[in-house]
């Protein structure tokens, strides 16, 4: 059996794994049971990203929104009557937090009566067998995995597979999930619920999909990482419409949505996790007019708040590019601070959509130049502390200058930066000790002399040699020379003896 704590701590990023740790302390600390639920669990076994953290409580969840948001989370959305808590932890960390329910329905297609349950009667009434998945986070079982509906065989055979011969009758949104569901992971849909499937459309129980309910599946398309697989999807089906009216009129953007998609790749190499919700929705609708834009919206169920953060997502994020060409981010060291405080939406949307070229280089340096040179700076760091320098505040200022002098194309290599380094620091370079010359001894003198008197006479006796040898030949030693033969003549030949 899989260690699934172990793979799922393994797979979490660190600011998901203080968030998931500190929702298990603060269950505890209420006496409630936790597990971690639905889209994380199908996620970790599939091995696909790990978007987002679903916690099911049995209890309030809206006590644990309460303590974590005195931690410093955001709450993003709140239904008492569901008990369901959407929430974002530090570090952009998107989670959500429901109460273990049970939904009785008196006649199929009738609202549901919500009851409080147990989280294996909470995973029998969900949709798919594939979100029925539950890890338990309590102490005295941390690491079990819930699986009574099968859906780990599902998953390993590529299906999704409904629950209940009812799943459609009861939720006819549930059309429009499916479809979402089997385009994202690539799975086939399990032939008895394609059956019922198309039973539920022959029925036209699409058309009775309520527009709120539409809306939260386009809310939801927006989040995916390929959203247009489940817009296509959608409109091979003819069930646009119970998304959307006007969209299935004038379309998705698909252009647009290509190079969202496109940059939200580049976002995810760099070490982000995008979250691009609104850029996304802007782009699905980006065929629509302003007006026809906020009657799409309001028609979907979005709240107001809600739907001027995409009406005003594009004006806002040209104010931000604005900003970044001004002269107070000429330097790179402040175009780099400006960036880093921006939103992934807002980087991701400007990479996709702007036309400043000057814009678009900025962000690119910064993701693919300033921010390795950042995660260098450590080793600055020991080059000061090598130095002889003690960590404090001047210290942290001066790796901060280095920092700086880097995005300037300065202190590239080891020997540059230990000359920048040592005039920042105040720390001279230790001189060189001069070496002394040393004195010949004595006995070294003596002998110097001896051999260069020996030498001396050697010499001396040599020429006397050779100045006696040339005084006993004749004319000094020297043989009388040849005349010279004429030039152009040749020399004439010597006689023959006994010939006249």
């Amino acid at each position: 059996m899989p260690d699934y704590m172990f793979l799922l701590e393994s797979r979490l990023s660190p600011d998901q794994r203080a968030a998931m740790m500190r929702v298990q302390e603060l269950a505890s600390a209420l006496g409630f049971n936790l597990y971690l639920t639905g889209g994380t669990v199908r996620d970790l076994v599939t091995g696909a990203t790990l978007r987002d953290l679903d916690f099911t409580v049995e209890g309030n969840p809206s006590k644990l929104a309460r303590e974590l948001e005195k931690g410093g989370a955001e709450i993003l959305l709140e239904d008492e009557k569901l008990r369901h808590v959407e929430i974002l932890f530090a570090g952009e960390v998107e989670g959500s937090i429901s109460a273990a329910r049970d939904d009785h329905y008196v006649r199929p297609g009738t609202r549901p009566e919500v009851r409080w349950s147990t989280i294996m009667e909470d995973l029998r009434r969900r949709d798919f067998s594939l979100n029925a998945i539950a890890i338990s986070l309590n102490p005295a079982s941390r690491g079990l995995l819930l699986d009574p509906t099968n859906g780990l065989s599902d998953i390993e055979r590529g299906e999704v597979r409904a629950l209940t011969i009812h799943s459609f009758t009861n939720q006819p949104v549930r059309l429009l999930r499916v479809l979402r569901f089997a385009a994202r992971m690539g799975f086939k849909v399990e032939a008895r619920t394609q059956e019922w499937f198309d039973l539920a459309i022959e029925r036209e129980l699409h058309k009775t999909i309520a527009p709120e309910d539409g809306g939260s599946e386009l809310r939801e398309a927006a989040r995916e990482e390929r959203p247009s697989v489940a817009l296509k999807a959608w409109e091979e089906h003819d069930l646009m419409e119970a998304v959307s009216l006007l969209l299935a009129k004038k379309h998705p953007d698909y252009e647009a949505i290509g190079r969202l998609m496109k940059v939200r790749e580049d976002l995810m190499m760099a070490g982000f996790r995008p979250r691009l919700a609104s850029p996304m929705l802007l782009a699905i609708l980006g065929r629509m007019k302003d007006r026809e834009l906020s009657g799409a919206l309001t028609k979907a169920g979005f709240k107001s708040a809600e739907a001027d953060t995409v009406m005003n997502f594009e004006e806002k994020a040209m104010a931000v590019q604005k900003e970044l060409m001004g002269r107070k981010l000429e330097a790179p060291i402040d175009a780099y601070k400006f960036i880093e405080k921006m939103s992934t939406e807002t980087v991701a949307y400007l990479l996709a959509e702007s036309n400043n070229s000057s814009a678009v280089s900025k962000i690119k340096a910064y993701l693919n130049k300033w921010r390795p040179m950042r995660s260098a700076l450590p080793q600055v760091g020991m080059e000061l502390q090598t130095l002889g320098m003690e960590h404090g505040a001047k210290f942290d200022e001066v790796v901060e200058q280095v920092f700086a002098m880097q995005l300037t194309g300065r202190g590239k290599t080891p020997e540059e930066r230990e000359k920048i380094l040592r005039k920042l620091s105040g720390i001279r370079e230790v001189p060189k000790k001069k070496e002394k010359e040393k004195k010949p001894a004595k006995a070294d003198v003596k002998a110097q002399a001896v051999a260069s008197a020996e030498a001396k006479q050697k010499h001396s006796a040599g020429m006397a040699a050779r100045r006696s040898q040339t005084a006993a030949k004749p004319d000094g030693g020297k043989a009388p020379a040849k005349p010279a033969a004429k030039p152009g003549k040749k020399a004439a030949p010597a006689k023959k003896a006994g010939k006249k």
